[in-house]
């Protein structure tokens, strides 16, 4: 909700911002003042509904966040979680390579998301690394879906509703 504060023919979008005007002809006001305090000292106070349109982009956005906070999380696989940050990508680009080179059979010791020891070989990295994708599907799914609801939704109350999960 947008609130308007006019005082004097002037318009304030904050009560910090009327505080300040009435300052200036010796009016102190406490930020916590109510309505009817401030409509004596001769302030019209407006509530408008924030524009649904406003409200749809910022749950968009929220939903965004969501999806891509959820993409790097850790990622379980044989029973280990492993990191999938952007550093924890190129470290595990790099085994990939260097347990490639080393031939079939080869393995290499990785310290898990939980601080485990687990031994891995080219083939579970990339494992690791195909288990992402799939869950990145599944988010980018979730978000499209939620999407069309929230620009479908009519009212603020049916958006707030609306999550990936």
């Amino acid at each position: 909700m947008n609130t308007t504060y006019t005082y004097k023919e002037q318009s304030y979008s904050s009560l910090y911002e009327l505080s300040e005007a009435l300052g200036k002809d010796g009016i102190f006001i406490p930020l916590s003042i109510g309505d009817e305090a401030l409509a004596e000292l001769g302030v019209t106070v407006t509530h408008e509904e924030e524009p649904i349109e406003s409200i749809r982009a910022r749950k968009i956005m929220e939903l965004k966040r969501q999806r891509d906070v959820a993409e790097v999380e850790p990622i379980e696989y044989g029973g280990h979680l492993y990191d999938y940050d952007s550093k924890a990508r190129d470290r595990i680009a790099a085994a990939i390579i260097a347990l490639d080179v080393q031939g079939d059979g080869a393995k290499i010791s990785w310290t898990t998301a939980d601080n485990e020891d687990a031994v891995v070989t080219a083939q579970d990295l990339r494992m690791i690394i195909a288990s992402v994708a799939a869950r990145s599907n599944k988010l980018h799914t979730a978000y499209r879906a939620a999407k069309a609801q929230v620009e479908a939704a009519q009212s603020k109350d049916e958006i707030d509703t609306i999550s990936i999960n």
